[in-house]
């Protein structure tokens, strides 16, 4: 699946790492924001080594709908409720940083990324969040306005939106080659383990002072227990061309409850132009609960229903940390290792939430205080999630309960060519993917990172774990973690 972003820009290829390195600072993960984190360091004078499991961008920061914006749905509203105003205060301000920052570094650095200045759109099907969040807006000092008379343009209705001036977009690939050039960066290194101040590849070992963990979703389960506090979810994204739609970037509204086990879609339809086209986005679930129904052919029939005349260029996906209450942990890792640092759970909004971890992630290590930086404290812990925290831990046991008990319904046969599924070989549950020429591919169904059982996404050709969010593709070899090995058999 090829994003637009790559259209015009090409990363240089790097080496995979050989033998033994010492740095200042190891980043684990060359996304957004690992390459943002090892660039502030290294203009701060830190000697700075990245390592990626593949290639620069290749995760989740190459398939966004890049967004730069302090709007992030009706989170405001909610973490008033949930945090108090001054750990919002700390939120907000972080956001609105962030977009300063990246203002300032791609002015600086004359970088041509396409960054432009819009307005920012939060649309619902009821007027009453809308006006909560609204109020939330207000008292925390942002600019904002309510409106109930949109334009005629749109193609479908709704009760009103709430409208931010002076956000952002831009391409992130093109920001991301440019700060990378001047970066080491490993590729092909994926991180084994990590031991106190050294982390160990298949064939090379860092010894670092600080160690970053930008890797999307941090692999080691001990410390930090991030496997209890967070799931994952998958969006879509149709690029389209011929599509009349209002400026603007714009997203509908949804509560910010935790989502049911049974991961259905939702309708944040999200729209933004880049050039010719129009980005839309939708379709999201839980990862491991796509269902039977495809998210793309979901999404493209929207598409024909409100833009009849459009066609469609390019498609893809992105996949994204939740967070049990709705805020990114970023900082220290864990009080057993003051070396170690997360940067996770961005909830969707990893543009702004990515320099935000940037800015945290030096100042830490550079021993400099940040005043938005206790809110997003890896380490926090509050009585009012356990509920949450019980709940991923109940599907996770579902999960591996249907693993070891409930037998699939069917036979090799009984897949069609093209599709994938599970079935019983020889007493011993199988996933097979029956390709369009006849071939079949065998994987182990359990999850290498703690035992759940995966589950066939037809749309991507993929085994996605519903527990944890790791991703393999059909012949079994890892997509994304926090699993770190395959399961072919």
């Amino acid at each position: 699946m090829q994003t637009i972003w790559s259209d015009n820009c090409h990363i240089q290829k790097r080496p995979s790492l050989q033998g033994h390195l010492d740095t200042d600072v190891l980043i684990i993960g060359a996304g957004l924001t690992g390459i943002l984190t090892g660039f502030l360091l290294q203009k701060a004078g830190k000697q700075v080594v990245l390592i990626e499991a593949s290639r620069i961008a290749s995760g989740q920061s190459g398939h966004t709908t890049a967004k730069i914006t302090a709007q992030h749905g009706l989170i405001y509203h909610t973490l008033l409720q949930r945090v108090g105003l001054e750990k919002t205060k700390q939120y907000a301000l972080a956001q609105q940083t962030a977009m300063q920052e990246y203002q300032a570094l791609i002015d600086e650095y004359q970088i041509p990324c396409d960054l432009s200045a819009q307005s920012s759109y939060l649309y619902a099907q009821s007027i009453a969040p809308l006006k909560q969040e609204y109020a939330a807006l207000l008292q925390l000092g942002f600019s904002a306005e309510l409106l109930t008379e949109l334009p005629a343009a749109l193609p479908f209705s709704c009760a009103g939106a709430l409208r931010m001036q002076e956000q952002l977009q831009y391409n992130p690939l093109i920001l991301l080659k440019t700060l990378s050039d001047s970066l080491t960066v490993y590729e092909n290194t994926p991180a084994v383990s990590v031991k106190d101040q050294t982390v160990y590849t298949p064939n090379g070992t860092v010894c670092a002072g600080h160690i970053v963990f930008a890797c999307h979703y941090p692999f080691l389960n001990f410390p930090g227990l991030f496997f209890a506090r967070m799931f994952q979810k998958r969006s879509y994204v149709l690029a389209l061309e011929n599509a009349e739609f209002p400026d603007g970037m714009w997203i509908g509204s949804l509560t910010h409850d935790l989502p049911s086990p049974a991961g259905s879609s939702s309708q944040e339809y999200s729209f933004r132009h880049y050039g010719p086209y129009l980005l839309l986005g939708g379709e999201g679930h839980r990862t491991g609960c796509s269902g039977t129904t495809s998210r793309y052919d979901a999404l493209r029939q929207k598409a024909r229903q409100w833009f009849p005349h459009s066609r469609e260029v390019a498609h893809w996906s992105a996949q994204d940390c939740i967070s049990i209450d709705h805020i990114p942990y970023i900082g220290s890792f864990s009080s057993r290792h003051p070396h170690w640092y997360a940067a996770t759970g961005f909830q969707k909004w990893g543009m702004t939430n990515a320099m935000a971890s940037a800015l945290i992630l030096r100042n830490q290590i550079l021993q400099i205080d940040t005043p938005f930086a206790p809110v997003f404290d890896p380490r926090r812990f509050a009585l009012r999630d356990i509920p949450s925290i019980a709940a991923l831990g109940g599907k996770a046991a579902m999960s591996i309960t249907k693993r070891i008990f409930q037998l699939p319904k069917g036979e090799l046969e009984k897949i069609p060519p093209g599709h994938g599924g599970v079935i019983l070989i020889h007493g011993h549950k199988v996933g097979v993917y029956n390709s369009p020429d006849l071939e079949v591919f065998t994987v182990d169904i359990r999850c290498p990172h703690l035992g759940c059982q995966l589950a066939w996404n037809q749309d991507e050709l993929s085994w996605d774990c519903p527990c944890h969010g790791s991703r393999f593709d059909y012949r079994g070899q890892l997509l994304s973690g926090p699993a770190q090995k395959g399961i072919s058999i």
